[in-house]
């Protein structure tokens, strides 16, 4: 038998890179190894340009704009060339990040080739452990995959949600509690409870931290004194770290503490979660009949039975999202633990970020696909509606109750009474009524009460979307 590890091209292992790469494909620019190398480049170039620029060691010349111009397009010009030199070099370093120094100081070489200029290659790379350059790397490639990637696709879903409650503020709609009948609700405003569950972990993703530092060996700044004593070398590492946009750590190891990333995976987590839930709702009001699926997309439900438009979408989105918590549940729960100094867990961890946050992508756009592809049939939640005409056994003891505790003779037992006449048995508007006639209410809460309808009795939801504004 051949073997597919030979084909070319090569075959991928993971459905990320094989059949869902389409829906995941901006993620690469962010979380592969390649863009992982591209942002150790870019913030050794950037450590290069703060030491020069503030003249940090002394009888160091600063870099001219154009040179610090040429040195940060080779960073914006990173590609296929780069990675397979970068490959090359890793192969005989055995050391990542070492290849990145010195592909950088090559490219320093040419950029600043004069004789007496050959010194600036060795602030590639000055006092650093190989964690500083990794620790900021991973959190500007993590903000930028959340930032511009994770969270419009999220947010975009999260607002389908909240446009389809606004929609369906209306429609009434059979809850379900313990999955039988209960108090009715509109369709809209169950949505827009999960629209407002969803939109809720978007603003905590939003607001969270992502923090960064360049101190050394075991983050003492040992290597900083010893070589430059006068520096002020805590005023230059939060001014580096803030420069590139993150939140500077004071106090680490010889890794920042990965805190922050577990905070993050545990809200995106959160969100999956709430968003499996309207996954798992949605399903149960198509199987209902509640929704109804747009035919015409192209999609054969099932293979034997044409009738058959299957909820795949959600279904799909189902077990990414589960297998997306899989993996944020443990880079939370590992990466924050380090055995004294350091240990190298959370560098192997950390290379499954991509993996995490692609299947949540994959989930958000399957999902959004299946809201996309659905009808509301508010005749078939009127038609269960209708044929539950017991729980309206609910409002009218509610009203003797209060009528009871006013004194109105005649209310004692309102509970009992209801229950007598609705459980373990289907009633209908007669019955209802005839009950309703002969409890001897008062005339307007009689009236108020035979009005009453399943479809009607939905109190303040057709209002409550609102609050999503």
């Amino acid at each position: 038998m051949q073997s597919l590890a030979d084909a070319t091209p090569q075959i991928a292992l993971g459905p990320l890179d094989g059949r869902y790469r389409p829906a995941v494909a901006p993620l690469i620019d962010h979380l592969s190894e390649p863009a992982l190398n591209r942002m150790r480049v870019h913030v050794e170039v950037e450590w290069l340009i703060h030491l020069t620029t503030r003249q940090v060691v002394p009888g160091v010349r600063a870099l001219t704009a154009d040179e610090q111009a040429r040195l940060r397009s080779v960073v914006e010009n990173f590609g296929p060339e780069d990675i397979a030199e970068m490959a090359a070099t890793e192969k005989v370093t055995q050391h990542d990040v070492k290849a990145v120094e010195y592909y950088l100081k090559q490219r320093l070489r040419d950029i600043a080739p004069a004789p007496e200029d050959a010194g600036l290659a060795e602030l590639i790379h000055f006092c650093c452990t190989s964690e500083d350059i990794n620790n900021l790397a991973y959190a500007l490639m993590v903000q930028g995959a959340v930032e511009q990637v994770w969270l419009p696709r999220a947010d975009a879903l999260a607002k389908t949600v909240a446009a389809m409650a606004d929609e369906l503020r209306e429609v009434p709609l059979l809850a379900h509690t313990h999955g039988q009948p209960a108090t009715p609700t509109t369709m809209g405003k169950e949505l827009a409870v999960l629209a407002h569950r969803l939109l809720r972990q978007l603003r905590r993703v939003g607001s969270d931290e992502y923090l960064g530092k360049i101190n050394g060996a075991t983050g003492t700044y040992g290597a900083h004194l010893a070589a430059v004593p006068g520096a002020d070398w805590q005023a230059i590492s939060r001014d580096f770290v803030e420069h590139l946009g993150l939140t500077w750590n004071p106090l680490t190891t010889q890794i920042e503490s990965h805190d922050w990333q577990a905070e993050i995976y545990a809200d995106i987590a959160r969100f999956n979660r709430v968003l499996h839930n309207l996954c798992t709702d949605v399903w149960s009001y198509i199987s209902l009949g509640y929704f109804a699926q747009v035919r015409g997309q192209g999609t054969v439900g099932s293979s034997t039975m044409p009738h058959k438009v299957n909820p795949i979408r959600f279904e799909n989105a189902e077990a990414n999202l589960e297998v997306s918590n899989a993996l944020l549940d443990v880079l939370a729960g590992t990466l924050v633990q380090s055995r004294l100094q350091r240990d190298l867990t959370d560098s192997s961890m950390q290379r499954n970020i991509g993996t995490a946050l692609g299947h949540s992508l994959l989930a958000i756009d399957n999902a959004s696909r299946g809201l996309a592809g659905l009808d509301a049939a508010p005749e078939a939640m009127a038609a269960d509606l209708d044929a539950n005409w017991e729980v309206l056994g609910e409002p009218i003891q509610s009203v003797m109750r209060a009528l009871g505790a006013q004194g109105v003779p005649g209310m004692e037992e309102p509970y009992e009474r209801l229950k007598e006449l609705t459980r373990g048995q289907r009633i209908g508007q007669p019955e209802l009524v005839e009950f309703v006639r002969g409890l001897g209410l008062p005339e307007d809460a009689e009236e108020r009460l035979a009005a009453l309808t399943p479809s009607t009795y939905v109190g303040l939801a057709p209002t409550l979307p609102d609050h999503l504004r």
